[in-house]
C-alpha cells in the first residue's frame, strides 16, 4: 500500500526547533497536510515521543518513535524503533554516550518535554546537539537490537551529513536507506558516489518550525502503515 510519510521532524524539544512544534500541532499540521505517518526524530533523545504517539493515536494517524542521532564524526542519522519501550530503551542508552555539556536555553533554546495536551512536564538538562560517542560504522547494527532501522540523514547537506564530513560512501556503511533533501538532483551523486546506487531513497522535510513542513510527494510501498512495516522497509526487507 502507499504510505505518505514524513520521517524526519523535530519538536519542540530539539533546542533548535520551534516553542510551537508541540506534540498537538505538528502531528495535526501533518494529518491536515494529508500524511498517513510521521516520525518524531529529536536531536539525540525521545522524550517527546510518547506525547505525539498518544495524539497520533487520537487523530488517526501513525507517529513512529524516533531520533535524530550525532554520531562521534558529526554525522546526523535518523533512528527509527518499533515502539515506546524500544525508543525509550534506545533513548536512555544514547543519553549516557554524550558529553556532559548542560543546555543554556538564553543561548541554545529550551528542550521542552510535554505531554498530550503539550503541557510542560519537564526541560532536558543536557545539550542535545552534541555528538554521542556511538560511531556512524557501528550505528545500524546497535539500531538493529532495539529493533529498529537507521539512514543517514540529507546526503547533499553541507554540513552533518556523511559526504559532507567523510568526503565519500564507503562500501563499509551499513545503510540499505539513504535519505536527500527535496531539492537534491539525485543523478549528479549516484555519478559521484557509484555506491549509493541500489540504495532506498527517502525525502524527509527535517522541519523545525511548522511552516518547514511541506505537503506529502512521493509515497513509500509499505505492507502497513505500521512502524513495523516502516522498519522492515528502511531495513531494505
Amino acid at each position: 500500500m502507499n504510505i505518505y510519510a514524513d520521517l524526519h521532524l523535530h519538536s519542540c524539544l530539539s533546542p533548535c526547533g520551534d516553542t510551537d512544534m508541540t506534540p498537538n500541532n505538528l502531528v495535526r499540521l501533518a494529518k491536515l497536510l494529508g500524511y498517513d505517518m510521521i516520525a518524531l526524530t529529536d536531536h539525540n533523545t525521545c522524550r517527546n515521543c510518547a506525547a505525539a504517539m498518544e495524539v497520533g493515536a487520537r487523530e488517526g494517524i501513525t507517529v513512529v518513535p524516533g531520533m535524530e542521532l550525532c554520531t562521534a564524526e558529526e554525522i546526523h542519522c535518523v533512528c527509527l524503533l518499533p515502539d515506546l519501550a524500544a525508543a525509550e530503551a534506545f533513548s536512555e542508552h544514547v543519553h549516557a554516550t554524550l558529553p556532559p555539556v548542560r543546555n543554556h536555553p538564553e543561548i541554545f533554546g529550551e528542550q521542552l518535554v510535554l505531554d498530550a495536551q503539550d503541557n510542560r512536564l519537564d526541560t532536558e538538562p543536557l545539550l542535545l546537539t552534541t555528538a554521542s560517542t556511538i560511531g556512524i560504522d557501528a550505528l545500524p547494527a546497535l539500531v538493529r537490537t532495539f529493533g529498529g532501522a537507521c539512514f543517514p540523514a540529507h546526503l547533499d547537506r553541507a554540513s552533518y551529513s556523511v559526504l559532507s564530513v567523510l568526503g565519500e560512501w564507503y562500501a563499509e556503511l551499513d545503510f540499505r536507506t539513504v535519505e536527500f533533501t527535496h531539492k537534491a538532483f539525485l543523478p549528479q551523486y549516484f555519478e559521484r558516489h557509484p555506491l549509493l546506487q541500489g540504495k532506498r531513497i527517502v525525502r524527509n522535510s527535517d522541519a523545525h518550525y511548522l511552516e518547514n513542513m511541506v505537503e506529502p510527494a512521493e509515497p513509500l510501498p509499505l505492507s502497513a502503515c505500521t512502524p513495523a512495516a516502516l522498519i522492515n522497509f528502511i531495513n531494505g526487507n
